[in-house]
């Protein structure tokens, strides 16, 4: 379920490079995604489970967190760090989050943490540091400093999501995490000044797929839906099986996919180098799930 999530974020790293191009910024994307999925997510749990949108008071402390401190900004920090940085380098940076989560199960919670997992972290993050080759070129201040709070969001959206799995299932905890994160962007970025026009363009696909051309609103669907309810109900519904350290682990498969897709889509090559970091990192991923 991780993985499959990990590919489909994969893809739609470079659908929203696209999606940028045409002059969406970071804030408006974000606000676009998080109102869609709760749309999305909150009509899905009204056909299915209705009973399951009760929530009591206790819970929505927890809701919101996820919402805001979580899922609002883990979007929004990835949106604008892969703006203003490759999408390799600055997944690499974000994905330092599964060994936060390793930290906070083995010293707050006093959870034992066998030494493979270790292994496998620096197994994994010395993989992705040979596939970004962070050697090379000059970073962007900005992004690089965007790119460390979606680190931070990204694994207090794990913690916080793997607690709220065992009060209620993964959807409804979703649509009600993402209701609070479309409510804090409609504050940041009030809809009445959204820039409807812009649905009605369409853009070229860049890279390769340059001489195609698509309509926006599909791309923005495609980032709602499989860039975003599927996902993200896949992640969080693995949560209260493998637990939040390793599908923080599994969730590195994401940027071995990403450079893989902006190879095929956007024309960025691949090396002797990144090919033996893609090799480490998925080592390491396997080894995590001998971590039991």
């Amino acid at each position: 379920m991780v993985a499959v999530a990990a590919a489909l974020y994969a893809v739609n790293a470079s659908v929203v490079k696209v999606i940028e191009h045409t002059g969406f910024d970071a804030q408006r994307l974000t606000e676009v995604r998080s109102t869609g999925a709760f749309a999305g997510l909150a009509a899905i749990v009204l056909a299915t489970r209705p009973a399951a949108v009760a929530i009591g008071v206790r819970e929505l402390a927890l809701v919101a967190a996820l919402g805001i401190g979580g899922l609002a900004l883990v979007q929004w920090s990835y949106f604008f760090a892969i703006h203003r940085l490759p999408i390799g380098e600055a997944l690499l940076i974000q994905f330092v989050a599964p060994l936060l989560v390793a930290l906070w199960a083995r010293f707050a919670f006093h959870e034992r943490v066998r030494r493979r997992l270790w292994v496998a972290l620096v197994l994994s993050l010395c993989g992705l540091v040979l596939i970004v080759e962070l050697w090379r070129g000059k970073l962007d201040g900005a992004g690089v400093a965007v790119a460390w709070v979606a680190c931070l969001s990204f694994a207090f959206y794990i913690l916080v999501a793997e607690v709220g799995t065992r009060r209620r299932d993964p959807i409804s905890l979703l649509a009600w995490a993402f209701l609070f994160a479309a409510l804090f962007w409609a504050v940041v970025e009030p809809w009445w000044s959204f820039p409807r026009h812009v649905f009605g363009g369409s853009t070229s696909l860049l890279g390769h797929l340059s001489g195609l051309h698509a309509p926006l609103w599909l791309l923005v669907a495609w980032m709602v839906v499989l860039g975003s309810i599927v996902p993200f109900a896949l992640v969080v519904a693995a949560l209260p099986r493998i637990g939040a350290t390793r599908t923080a682990i599994v969730a590195m498969l994401e940027p071995v996919f990403a450079i893989f897709v902006a190879w095929v889509w956007l024309g960025e090559s691949l090396n002797a180098v990144q090919i033996v970091g893609a090799g480490l990192t998925l080592a390491g991923i396997g080894l995590a799930q001998t971590a039991r």
